[in-house]
């Protein structure tokens, strides 16, 4: 039996070293073979001198190295196929999500879970931050429509049978938590505290984090949609409803009733913001759609080292 254990990276020169370190200490007393896989996203800090040392003294390290930066999807997804395991664990290069969870997440493995799920129901980072990110996954849960984990971070242990229905659906840009939740093979969960970052500075910013929630939304749920075509239904009837008491007010009182530019600002600002919304909404899926039509590859390679 053998374990991947696949590791995106970008600019983690300070922290891969200890990383290695840290995985194989908690595999050394588990009786699986493993290999490591690091797939570096075109890092430009040393990360990828940093790998090619590490892996000429571990010949169980494995390192893609990226033509350029494939961003925060599409880099780990294409990792996460490459595992050659009996079943993949994912864990990320910023020691946010600590390998001594690994063992643990063999065990829920060996106890009959194809997928183990990292959730973090506490959080050392930022207050403010971990309670966005928590009200963002409540609500993408209650629109979605599969079941997702509340709380995931991405890390865990998915089994080999997972890996093989994730390869065959091609998807150009996945949600990965989402899928998981669809495929429906059995998920178990692990609990653990997320510590801040040590060294070096977060790769999220404003755009990724966006670009992550609407893929949430897009991907895995038609509500915005229906509520659309709903609120537009309910907005239809009461522009006509309104348009008709003023009609039937300028009859009653044609000389003395006159309409005002207070009704028609305030109707033209409530009625343009809606359609702007509505349209950036819908932009999204039609973004969504263009993305998987193109069927662009997830990454393309520059370099392998140590693969047979």
């Amino acid at each position: 039996m053998k374990i991947s254990i696949v590791t995106p990276c970008f600019n983690e020169r300070d922290n891969v070293e200890e990383l290695h370190e840290r995985v194989r200490a908690a595999m050394s007393p588990l009786a699986y073979d493993y290999e490591h896989l690091y797939i570096d996203n075109h890092s430009t800090d040393g990360t990828i001198d940093a790998l090619r040392e590490i892996a000429a003294h571990d010949p169980k390290v494995k390192v893609i190295v990226n033509a350029r930066n494939f961003g925060h999807i599409r880099s780990p997804y294409h990792g996460l196929l490459q595992g050659s395991g009996d079943a993949v664990i994912v864990i990320a290069s910023d020691l946010q999500d600590p390998p001594e969870m690994i063992p643990e997440f063999i065990r829920r493995w060996e106890a009959g879970a194809k997928s183990v799920m990292a959730v973090k129901p506490s959080s050392d980072e930022s207050r403010a931050m971990f309670s966005i990110r928590r009200l963002y996954y409540r609500f993408v849960g209650r629109i979605s429509d599969v079941q997702l984990v509340p709380d995931a971070t991405g890390a865990g242990l998915y089994d080999r049978e997972v890996i093989e229905v994730l390869r065959n659906l091609h998807d150009p840009y996945p949600y990965f938590r989402g899928l998981i939740a669809e495929i429906g093979l059995p998920i178990d969960t692990v609990e653990f505290t997320q510590p801040k970052r040590k060294r070096g500075l977060t790769k999220n910013n404003f755009y990724t984090l966006y670009d992550m929630a609407m893929l949430g939304i897009t991907n895995h749920s038609k509500v915005p949609l229906r509520l659309m075509a709903m609120l537009g239904f309910a907005l239809s009837i009461l522009g006509g409803a309104t348009g008709f008491a003023y009609l039937v007010a300028k009859l009653v009182f044609w000389n003395s009733f006159q309409l005002g530019t207070a009704p028609v600002l305030i109707g033209v600002f409530l009625f343009g913001s809606l359609q702007m919304f509505m349209m950036g909404i819908i932009g999204e899926y039609l973004g969504a759609v263009l993305t998987h039509v193109r069927q662009l590859p997830h990454v393309v390679e520059l370099e392998r080292i140590n693969f047979e």
